[in-house]
């Protein structure tokens, strides 16, 4: 038989056990008031994670003007199509089902599994650029494609086409290489960028700041309520920026140059370096690369044998041929070896004897005893091989490698290829195994041999000739005071004279005298570059060109590839595009019939020749 508790001991047993629940109600309190109070945004913020989904707001590209604020690159709006992410299967099964409404490729498709699988967390970016149709045909199918997301972006349009391609470049979807690059560590998968030309140089000035919206879905993914979401942060546009480039010079240049030839046109302003125009043929439609090149496009283009994609102007290097007299000119009056006035000892007589070496001049019955302007009129080879040797290789070598035509012209580009010329005597060596004998200046003195240049690093030479002998940094953006890159150091007498001899090239005589124009005196240098053996000569022009008895307002460089002759193939080109450009400027109207060459083909009178 149990002994019976005493009644202290019932009292405290129940003193401890309502002390327990006391403790435990107090807890479960707590931790409710801590659930229902404490943690309450805790809660909602992870309610609304699983009910919201996060997506960017592309911010529009900033706007690209001419120097006359005419529009070259600008948005539209267009549509584009992302998945949520998704396990791969899913995004799979989701791509298939879509093929019908975007037309994808296997190709695309995995490509689009690739990019996926590199960033598991981010919205897959599958069209950027579907039409009306393709969007309206997945909106009515809403319910076919959990997880996909519709959206209005601005689209990248380039109104000036293949005659901007090459100094506007293109865009396109960031890749996982530069992703991985220190410039586009803020970047994310899916954004657009700049890829080439002044897209790619002024990236960080035309990306603006992307926004934010949210969608709601539900627990499977898949979106409830509006595609369009709530916008949370609009999207800041990307600043403008203004170039020295003119579009309708532009659009004239690519209209005028020969019809399937390969080449480049350059014009700068004469007062400023200012970019006027930069053009490379064959070109390519920027257009096609927005939203995403196709890939029979992008084969063609990079298959096409003449490389459209190559920007001639900027990365082509070619034998500047008589072009470079005008260097060697300009080094000799610089050096005080030779007088504008007085002409060589040795007459031409359509070659030239050093040694046991004889070279010929293009003109085998010869030119006569020439001073300084007539030898750049005529481009007689026999005066500046004597003019070379005057110089002396040693001397030439260093002053051309002085004036920086080995060097890049620092346009403002992502890519400009250097100029090809000897820093000193050990060229030959290096390169080629031997030291060079005196008689390598005959061909260095008349642009052959080792030199080869872009047609933007003559222009810049000429630039400095148009003026008092200094040349800025040429530029497509305008820039209040561009840094000085060329110097020559040559008294305005010596200018004159080089300039006097640039302008008998163009007068009755002349190697360019059918191009001669109307209202403006146009002055340059043709040339004509040897190659490879059995290859026809690429055509060269180089010169300026202002209104009568005064300064040059334009300069300008064209280059046609095997074009056989600058006075035939490159001069006219030059004319016809500082023709239009003084035409534009003074308002005059363009006329059709242009050049002399032009006048006498098609019978009209050109009273303004100089016979």
């Amino acid at each position: 038989m149990k002994a019976q508790q005493h009644p202290h001991e019932r009292r405290r047993r129940a003193q401890v056990a309502t002390t327990f629940l006391l403790l435990l109600m107090g807890v479960l309190v707590a931790s409710f008031f801590r659930a229902q109070v404490v943690r309450s945004s805790t809660w909602t913020l992870q309610s609304d994670s699983n009910r919201l989904r996060v997506l960017p707001v592309p911010a529009p590209r900033g706007t690209v003007f001419d120097r006359e604020g005419r529009i070259i690159a600008d948005n539209v709006p267009s549509y584009s199509v992302s998945l949520f992410p998704a396990p791969a299967d899913s995004i799979r099964a989701t791509l298939h089902r879509m093929q019908p409404y975007l037309d994808l490729s296997e190709a695309r498709i995995e490509a689009l599994l690739e990019t996926a699988s590199r960033n598991r967390r981010a919205p897959l970016l599958v069209a950027m650029d579907a039409g009306f149709e393709e969007v309206a045909a997945l909106e009515e199918r809403r319910a076919d494609f959990p997880g996909v997301f519709l959206e209005m972006r601005p689209r990248r349009r380039y109104n000036g086409g293949q005659a901007v391609a090459h100094a506007l470049g293109y865009v396109g979807e960031v890749s996982a290489g530069e992703l991985e690059s220190s410039r586009f560590q803020e970047y994310e998968q899916g954004m657009i960028v700049g890829k080439e030309g002044l897209e790619r140089q002024y990236e960080e000035n035309l990306q603006g700041d992307r926004g934010i919206r949210y969608v709601e879905v539900d627990a499977v993914g898949r979106i409830v309520g509006s595609f369009e979401g709530q916008l949370d942060t609009p999207a800041r546009a990307g600043g403008d920026i203004h170039l020295n480039l003119d579009l309708a010079l532009m659009e004239w240049v690519h209209e005028i140059f020969p019809e399937g030839a390969r080449g480049a046109v350059v014009a700068l302003d004469a007062r400023d370096g200012g970019v006027l125009a930069l053009y490379s043929a064959p070109s390519f439609d920027p257009n096609d690369f927005v939203g995403g090149i196709d890939s029979e496009t992008w084969t063609q283009l990079n298959a096409d044998p003449d490389r459209p994609l190559f920007n001639r102007a900027a990365l082509g290097r070619y034998p500047p041929a008589s072009t470079w007299k005008l260097a060697t000119a300009a080094i000799g009056l610089e050096l005080g070896v030779v007088d504008p006035h007085e002409v060589m000892p040795v007459s031409c007589t359509g070659g030239f004897r050093y040694g046991n070496v004889y070279r010929r001049c293009w003109r085998a019955e010869g030119h006569g005893r020439l001073n300084l302007a007539e030898a750049i009129s005529h481009s007689c080879n026999v005066y500046f091989y004597q003019l070379g040797l005057r110089i002396s290789l040693e001397q030439l070598v260093h002053e051309g490698a002085r004036l920086g035509f080995s060097e890049e012209c620092g346009i403002d580009l992502p890519r400009e290829s250097p100029g090809v010329f000897p820093a000193d005597l050990d060229y030959w060596e290096t390169q080629f195994g031997y030291r060079p004998y005196e008689n390598e200046v005959l061909s260095i003195a008349i642009g052959q041999g080792p030199n080869d240049q872009t047609p933007l690093k003559l222009a810049q030479f000429y630039l400095a000739l148009a003026g008092d002998g200094t040349a800025p940094v040429p530029s497509l953006i305008r820039t209040a005071d561009p840094p000085e890159a060329w110097s020559l150091d040559l008294a305005p007498e010596s200018i004159e004279a080089l300039q006097d001899g640039l302008r008998k090239v163009v007068e009755a005589g002349g190697t360019a005298f059918l191009s001669s124009l109307e209202h403006w005196d146009l002055i340059g240098k043709t040339g004509t570059a040897q190659q490879v053996p059995g290859r026809p000569p690429h055509a060269w022009f180089v010169g300026m060109a202002g209104p009568r008895e005064s300064e040059p307002e334009i300069v300008i460089a064209v280059l046609v590839e095997e074009g056989e002759s600058g006075s035939a193939a490159a001069a006219p080109v030059a004319a016809k595009a500082a023709d239009f450009f003084l035409r534009q400027r003074y308002d005059i109207p363009v006329d059709t019939i242009q050049t002399l060459g032009e006048h006498l083909r098609s019978g009209t009178p050109a009273p303004w020749a100089r016979w």
